[in-house]
């Protein structure tokens, strides 16, 4: 028998139902689909952004050869406490009284012919001041090494002070952590030519003998603690520093833009009053 009127109309709507839904279906996939990519990628930026923040806050704190103020017995015969957050300084810190609240000029010799003009703010960071002023006058600083060398374009610094072997640099110390944070830029900007004190993340009272060389404008986050101390500046032969030591660049042992300098950096020479 030849299907009637009625069940052609019945097959041609099932068939017309079946065929919406499908397109329906392939629509509803293709809308999960590009939700979830835009959900991927948007994760991916966010990442991303992130890492780069994270590199930034994290940049003078964590991770080998970040500047810290860590313990160690080879770069001084007395070792260094281990710093903790507790706000308070531990070993046996120079007296802040030392700087006398007034400006002090001398020269930092690196390599025996590179020779840097210096001033200590005694009035402005007076306890920093003071531990750089003790260690200098004690002759710590002879022989030590710059062991980190940044190349970055908006992170131009040079740090030192921390023991005699580059292996040992970022974790040389003078026997005492101290706080707290003294001079550290509102805007979290070091011009350069600025010294300020290393220390580790998140922890005010870890500041010790290393110190870093700012060479160009530099931007570093305040992190939980705060900024670095600005201890001082280098009044002049900044540009022959430039020429021998950040030009000839580093070897990226740290990450891109971050590791011991090409040419070995030593202090030579380290005088103050």
């Amino acid at each position: 028998m030849a299907p009637s009127k009625n069940d052609r109309d019945a097959r041609i709507a099932r068939e017309r139902l079946r065929a919406y839904q499908a397109r329906q279906t392939v629509h509803e996939t293709g809308r999960k689909r590009r939700r979830r990519d835009n959900l991927i990628a948007g994760i991916a930026i966010v990442i991303v952004a992130a890492a780069a923040i994270g590199a930034q806050l994290a940049y003078f704190g964590v991770g080998p050869g970040k500047p810290e103020a860590k313990p160690a017995s080879t770069a001084t015969a007395t070792p260094t406490p281990t710093p903790t957050a507790t706000n308070a300084n531990q070993g046996d810190v120079p007296d802040k009284s030392i700087a006398d609240g007034r400006d002090w000029t001398g020269t930092l010799t690196l390599n025996s012919d590179i020779p840097l003009g210096v001033t200590l703010d005694g009035k402005a960071a007076p306890q920093g001041a003071s531990a750089v002023i003790s260690l200098i006058q004690n002759g710590f600083y002879a022989g030590t090494v710059c062991h980190r060398l940044t190349t970055g374009d908006d992170f131009k610094v040079l740090q030192c002070g921390g023991a005699k072997t580059v292996a040992d640099g970022p974790t040389g110390g003078p026997g005492f952590s101290f706080g707290p944070i003294e001079n550290a830029p509102s805007d979290n900007v070091y011009k350069k030519g600025v010294i300020a004190l290393a220390r580790q993340s998140g922890n005010a009272y870890s500041n010790g003998s290393q110190f870093f060389i700012v060479y160009g404008d530099t931007t570093i986050p305040a992190d939980s603690a705060g900024g670095y101390t600005v201890v001082g500046q280098v009044t002049s032969g900044l540009d022959k520093l430039i020429s021998d030591i950040a030009d000839k660049g580093q070897d990226n042992s740290n990450g891109q833009g971050d590791g011991v300098p090409t040419v070995p950096t030593t202090i030579t020479g380290f005088t103050i009053k």
